[in-house]
């Protein structure tokens, strides 16, 4: 064995140690799983020089691949991860409410959105201010509104942006508006618009409203879809005319849902009824009253009174005391932890916005779409004689 050969080898061999001690020093979290395997490559590398023997220069010859240098691609597989849900759409920036423990499949971006209030009661006042909350933050108060359309019409676009409302004149000329959250960019739709039963409700992407286009002295009218974008407010009528009130449009664009004959009946874009949602009957349980739709309109939340109660008239009211599956009629379990149910708004993946009546106020649960509760957020006291009117992404 040559002496000297035998002490270049092992100088080399240590500046290779040297090079990756370095290098682990500076790896990201990232890389963990490669820093393990060069370390542990390293600290061998450190045996054979303490030993310095004869077998040293036999591993000289045979030895495995020496460490690879920090700026190679580690060979160590990083675990693929498991498929995540699809990005929930709807944002928020509320901290303090993570996502409490379990094992649903979509916690992570489960979250709640933008929530838009309006008066819960008619008070006389002329107007009156549509106020949004985001959990995290404080109510902010947006454009005011005739307090008879912010109660009983008005709706705001899937992206919070833009709100439709019909207004009344003296003449009982019932007109369509649409204007920016803030106020500005007001514009005028149409005339002679339905402002009691079949209400303005945005599509969902934003641009076209479901409307129904009523005759001057009231009477009989037709439904179409109105582009709110088009220089001309083009409005594509249907040709077949439900009966119906409180249009929901679901989330994936495909179904309407309407209260009618004192239940709740499913319609395609076109105006063609696909079918009704059962239980309901004249002398069992009725609904005058829908607020939310899921996304697939598999499901949908509204107040149901059994026979010879109080179920209210035509106008709008958006409290709600159960969530019914549409295709078999029965109630769909919500983890309330033993409080009054008030409001209940699917988001566009899919996960609930509760409303409880928590004390003298109410809280705000989020719940995913398999029925379990992510969080819970207290709602701020100035917004507990409203109602939540829509929640957005």
């Amino acid at each position: 064995m040559n002496d000297q050969r035998l002490r270049l080898d092992l100088t080399a061999l240590a500046e290779e140690v040297a090079v990756v001690d370095l290098r682990d020093r500076t790896l990201r979290t990232s890389r963990r799983l490669g820093i393990q395997r060069a370390v542990a490559t390293s600290a061998a590398a450190l045996v054979l020089i303490a030993a310095a023997t004869g077998t040293a220069f036999a591993m000289r010859s045979n030895r495995s691949p020496s460490p690879l240098p920090a700026d190679t691609p580690s060979v160590t597989a990083t675990p693929t991860p498991s498929a995540s849900p699809t990005p929930s759409t709807s944002t928020s920036d509320a901290p303090g409410s993570p996502p409490s423990s379990g094992s649903g499949t979509n916690t992570p971006t489960v979250k709640i959105g933008k929530l838009f209030y309006g008066p819960a009661k008619v008070t006389g006042a002329e107007n009156a201010n549509l106020r949004s909350w985001r959990p995290g933050d404080n109510p902010v108060r947006l454009l005011a509104l005739p307090e008879l359309a912010l109660k009983g019409n008005v709706s705001v676009s899937p992206d919070g942006r833009r709100v439709a409302w019909v207004d009344s004149d003296d003449s009982s000329r019932h007109t369509l508006f649409v204007a920016n959250a803030d106020g500005s960019d007001k514009q005028q739709m149409r005339p002679y618009v339905d402002d009691q039963c079949l209400t303005p409700v945005w599509s969902p992407d934003g641009r076209h409203l479901l409307i129904r286009a009523v005759e001057a002295m009231g009477g009989g009218g037709r439904s179409g879809v109105l582009d709110t974008r088009s220089d001309k407010k083009t409005v594509t009528w249907w040709t077949e005319q439900p009966g119906g009130c409180h249009g929901l449009w679901s989330a994936d664009g495909q179904t309407i849902a309407m209260t009618s004959d004192g239940g709740v009946t499913l319609y395609g874009t076109d105006g063609a009824k696909k079918r009704a949602v059962p239980g309901f009957s004249v002398d069992g349980w009725r609904s005058n009253d829908v607020a939310s739709l899921s996304p697939d309109g598999s499901r949908v939340a509204l107040d149901r009174r059994k026979a010879g109660e109080d179920a209210g008239d035509v106008a709008r009211d958006l409290w709600v005391n159960v969530v019914l599956d549409t295709r078999s009629g029965k109630p769909v379990e919500l983890p309330l932890g033993g409080r009054t149910l008030r409001q209940v708004y699917f988001q566009a993946d899919g996960s609930m916005v509760v409303r409880v009546q928590a004390g003298s106020g109410y809280a705000v649960l989020l719940v995913d779409e398999n029925g379990r509760k992510i969080s819970e957020t207290a709602e701020p006291a100035a917004l507990k004689d409203m109602q939540i009117l829509a929640v957005v992404a």
